[in-house]
């Protein structure tokens, strides 16, 4: 049985404390940028004003900066000042942890201790034991994101009137995001242009938002349908099946479901695929042998990453802590598919020599 709606949450949001360890949270990698680094400097003063305002009512969000990312595709990223950000790290540390609970096994985006490659050995779990998949996605995901929607599904978890005050002020101040007019049942003419829709990408109030969006498909998918097979990572989810039929049939069901949600499952990338096919699921090749292989796409990509950070060393551009982030991060993704080859290839005698992380891990002593 569900809970009733959490009340009395916003000292846990708004006290000094409370703002302070978000502050902390917020600021962590990222201390020497000129925003983090202009409020830090004054962080007392800075934390009692955002306090004062939370608690009297008169907060509200700043304007956002827009940054085109074009890796591994064309998007948009909305940068909100830091001080709103420390009122997002605050809300989400008193309501992802309540509204965490609600969330599938199966849900893997955005959440502690499951992430990308946890998703994707669940994929592969499935797909060894079903003949078909509906590969779906959500069309323009996070501008299509409704206004009332969200603020309903936070709802049924919190029942501070404060704290919901501060989510709305969040969500209204969302910035202008790609245009998405599509018609569902029910609507008239101006319907489109009525509501509100739209999550600045790159917030982290929008991915838990986006979360919560989807959370009654999880819980409709497996209890409703009740069909086991079946993971998702944020807006990319799978239904695992028997046939092609079952799988067309589940797609009509599912956006039957997304209707009144106000979402539109992707034309093109929404997909029923048989499984002894090789997929690509976030990021990764997965072939029915069990091999995992980088994209060729992602492999250039990162070629050309690591040929940057390389020049941009050697000319002083970049330290050496710097370069070692911007490359570790992909080689951790690397590890996850059949890389070993390439990694020796590219860092052979050096910091991410794949043979050397062999050689210490055999020599690294046992627990007793």
């Amino acid at each position: 049985m569900r809970r009733r709606p959490a009340a009395d949450l916003f000292d846990q949001v708004a006290s000094f404390p409370a703002l302070l360890a978000a502050t902390r949270r917020a600021a962590q990698g990222k201390r020497e940028r000129p925003d983090a680094a202009a409020f830090l400097f004054r962080l007392e003063p800075n934390l009692l004003r955002l306090s004062d305002a939370l608690y009297s009512g008169q907060w509200q969000p700043g304007g956002y900066r827009k940054v085109m990312v074009r890796e591994p595709k064309t998007r948009h990223i909305s940068i909100a000042p830091f001080a709103d950000r420390v009122v997002h790290q605050a809300l989400h540390g008193v309501l992802g942890p309540l509204t965490q609970r609600s969330f599938i096994s199966d849900s893997f985006a955005s959440l502690p201790g499951r992430g990308q490659h946890r998703a994707i050995a669940r994929y592969e779990q499935f797909r060894d034991t079903h003949p078909w998949v509906l590969r779906c996605d959500i069309h323009r995901f996070f501008p299509s994101i409704d206004h009332a929607v969200a603020k309903h599904e936070v709802r049924r978890w919190v029942a501070c009137p404060r704290t919901l005050a501060v989510v709305d002020a969040i969500i209204d101040g969302s910035n202008p995001q790609e245009p998405v007019n599509a018609y569902f049942p029910g609507d008239d003419l101006f319907t489109p242009w009525e509501r509100r829709r739209g999550l600045p990408l790159g917030n982290l109030t929008s991915q838990w938002l986006a979360n919560l969006v989807l959370n009654p498909l999880d819980h409709w998918v497996k209890e409703v349908l009740r069909l086991p097979g079946y993971l998702r990572y944020l807006d990319d989810f799978a239904l695992f099946c028997h046939s092609a039929d079952e799988a067309l049939d589940l797609q009509r069901q599912v956006q039957g479901f997304l209707d009144r949600r106000r979402l539109r499952l992707h034309p093109i990338k929404t997909q029923a695929l048989c499984t002894c096919h090789p997929a690509t699921f976030l990021g990764l090749e997965l072939w029915p042998d069990r091999h995992r292989r980088l994209p060729q796409a992602n492999v250039s990509r990162a070629a050309e990453r690591v040929r940057r950070a390389r020049l941009d060393w050697t000319r002083g551009l970049r330290d050496e802590a710097e370069v070692r982030r911007t490359v570790a991060a992909w080689v951790a993704h690397a590890r996850h598919a059949d890389t070993f080859l390439l990694r020796r290839r590219w860092f052979s005698a050096g910091w991410f020599d794949p043979e050397g992380e062999t050689r210490r891990a055999r020599t690294r002593p046992r627990p007793r």
